[in-house]
Order: structure tokens, then sequence, then C-alpha cells
């Protein structure tokens, strides 16, 4: 057995004996089903504005996907970073960047994160030290490793966060930064946000291995499995991994299960799975719903104000709608900002 096997936590398979009070007290819990319902809120009505002609491009939603960010999210520390792919405006909302901005930009308005210019893949905040999502499969992940490298040579006590999808973790440059940051022991910790398909194809049919948490042993990097369908069992692996990173230990790989409910992106009609395997995760498994009775049940919300909780949010969502569509376009003068020129 390899240094990095007996370093590595099996899958966890445990979910049901976790203690959520042990990760959350009443308002923090209610604070993270807000964010989770606002992710999902968001991008209903991103498809909406979508279907509307309203944003153009490629589009990709985190429907069903909400527990993976917000369960990491709430165990990091402020200085932290994190850097994502395609799949990003989940990750945005997470980091606190207002729904206003992102909405804006997916319209491709002045008001966006990047001015109008970046669109639904290419939107950043250095305020919020979320470095943008990116279009290129598995080009974030050095990255990730280079803000890695950031944190501990200004030690800051910061830990990078890098995520990826299930399709990326079979790119070679995933690898190069594997190694790159096993060997200088960077404060890193790589998630894989497994959502069982890559585009149109199941990672059985496009991997030989679908035991992503075992993909960092080459490099002494050691993985866990986690429920991404389940907040508490996601918070309890990012703990685990933030503070090994934290600590200097070196990286944590979390190869966290979940699933998407729509299409890869808004032109994918999703033909290559039944309706009936989307509803029975819907069904059985929504990470909200799943929050939102764990409070009905323990008696830390009403129904009334879980309503008066969804109002809200809708709210917030279609004024960050109404004001994606009234920012006025980018002046034609912004083609020629931000751009490097390399003479």
């Amino acid at each position: 057995m390899s240094k990095a096997q007996e370093k590595s936590l099996p899958p966890m398979g445990n979910e049901g004996s976790l203690d959520p009070k042990k990760y959350y007290n009443k308002d923090q819990l209610i604070k993270a089903y807000t964010q989770m319902l606002l992710i999902r809120r968001f991008e209903e009505k991103a498809a909406q504005l979508y279907g509307m002609g309203l944003i153009g491009g490629f589009c990709h939603l985190y429907i069903g996907q909400e527990a993976v960010v917000i369960g990491i999210q709430s165990a990091m520390q402020s200085q932290d970073t994190v850097v994502t792919s395609y799949r990003d405006h989940g990750h945005m909302l997470a980091c606190d960047m207002d729904p206003r901005g992102v909405m804006a930009e997916l319209t491709g308005r002045e008001g966006g994160y990047s001015r109008g210019k970046g669109g639904s893949m290419h939107m950043f905040s250095r305020e919020k030290n979320f470095f943008g999502g990116h279009g290129i499969v598995g080009a974030q992940i050095p990255i990730g490793a280079g803000m890695a490298f950031a944190h501990k040579y200004n030690n800051d006590k910061g830990v990078s966060v890098s995520y990826m999808g299930d399709g990326a973790a079979n790119q070679g440059q995933v690898y190069e930064a594997f190694n790159m940051a096993s060997l200088w022991k960077l404060p890193a910790v790589f998630v894989i946000e497994d959502n069982q398909y890559g585009m149109g194809t199941s990672t059985k049919r496009a991997s030989a291995s679908t035991e992503f948490w075992k993909r960092g042993e080459p490099w002494d990097i050691p993985g866990r499995e986690v429920d991404g369908m389940n907040l508490f069992a996601v918070r309890e692996a990012a703990e685990w991994a933030l503070e090994r990173a934290r600590s200097g230990e070196g990286p944590a790989l979390l190869h966290i299960k979940t699933y998407r409910y729509r299409g890869h992106s808004m032109s994918d009609p999703a033909k290559y799975r039944s309706k009936e395997e989307v509803e029975k995760m819907r069904n059985d498994h929504d990470p909200i719903e799943g929050i939102r009775s764990y409070l009905l049940d323990n008696k830390m919300a009403s129904e009334e104000m879980l309503k008066d909780l969804e109002k809200q949010i809708k709210s917030q969502v279609n004024d960050a709608a109404e004001f994606a569509q009234v920012s006025p376009e980018p002046q034609e003068s912004e083609l020629y900002t931000d751009i490097l020129i390399d003479n």
C-alpha cells in the first residue's frame, strides 16, 4: 500500500450518522438554506431569460448541485480563494457576489461583473476572491495551484479551492498541477464535482476508473468521496480538506458525487438519460428539500417563515433580472479595454 493510500480516507458512506449541529447552528443553517435556494431560483430565472433570447452564447446551470458549493464555502475563511469551470453562477453567488452583477453579465450589460464582455463563463471578482469561471475544460486547475502558491508565498494562511467537473478529471494539465501542488505542499483543495455526466457521456463510459477520489494517490494527495446531495456530508469533508491544506500538510482531493437536473448547457436536451432517472434524483435526493425538511422537523423554522423566505428570494432574483435588462449595453470603447498587448 502506498503512502497516499494509507492516508486516504475511504468513501464516506456514513452520512446518516453525521451530527448537523456540529457544523451549523440554527442561524447558520438557515443562511445555508437561503444561499442554496437563491442559487436554485437564480438559475431558474437565467433559464427563463435564455429562453426569451436575452442571454446569448453558452449557459451552464447549477441546478441540483447547490449543496456542494455552499457546504464548502461555509467552511472557508475570508482570505481563501476560489476558481472554477464554466458552470460557475452558483459559485459566484456562494462567494457573495451581487446577483444583479452576475445576471447583468449574463445578458451582456455594462452593469455586469466583466462589464458585459465576459458572459456566463468569464466573470471575476477580486473583491470576493473569486478568480473566475473558465471555459476550457480543466484549465482552471493549474491556475488554482498558482493561487495556492501565492497563499504560501505570502504566508496569509489562505487556501485555494479549485473546482472541476468529472470530465476535467481526465485532463493532463490537472495531474501536472497535482504534482506541483504536492511537491511544494501547497495549501490547495481540489474538488471534483461529479454530476455523473461529462456533457452527454456518463462517467462510466468515459472514465476507466470512476473512483475519482483516488486520482491524487500517485502524487501523495489523499482523497475522499462525498455525498454531494447532503450538505452536512460536504461540510464535514470540506473541514477535513481545508484544515489539512491550511496546516501545511499539502493539498487534498474531494470527489463529490452530485447530480445536475438540467442538460450540460441550455442547448442540451439531455436525451442521453431518462426522465425517470432525473425525477428519482429530485424526489429522493434533492439537497434543498433535504435541508428544508430538517429545518421543519427540528423546529428551526416554520412553514410560514420558509414561505416568506421564498418570497424574499424570488423578489431578489426578479430584481436582478430587471436590472440585467435595463442596464445599458457596453460602450464601443469597451472593445479596447482590458486587452493585453504583447510587444
